[in-house]
């Protein structure tokens, strides 16, 4: 973002919205609309959104594998294999009800 070039007023991009959405699309920098001199939304075109979306979930995901390996480390959990036996257990113990 330039805060020189991507900061205007709402009114702005009233009068003028052919010409921010052209230049949304070319630079896929997102646009702060401000009210009164201050920021009060952000506009970006869809495609730039789109990656920032993807990008903010695969955030997350690193994040939980993160936690999931700070778990870990911490001796939380148990072990997969007595987790799968504990599966098949079930599983074997549901085949044999009538």
């Amino acid at each position: 973002m330039n805060l020189s070039q991507d900061i205007h007023p709402l009114t702005d991009f009233k009068r003028n919205t052919p010409q921010f959405l052209r230049r949304l699309k070319k630079t896929g920098h997102p646009v702060v609309l401000t009210i009164n001199g201050k920021a009060e939304l952000v506009v970006q075109d869809a495609a730039s959104y789109q990656r920032l979306f993807e990008l903010a979930e695969r955030l997350e995901t690193i994040q939980a594998v993160k936690e999931g390996l700070a778990s870990v480390d911490r001796g939380e959990g148990r072990p997969m294999d007595d987790l799968f036996e504990s599966i098949d257990k079930e599983l074997r113990q549901a085949k044999a009800r009538p």
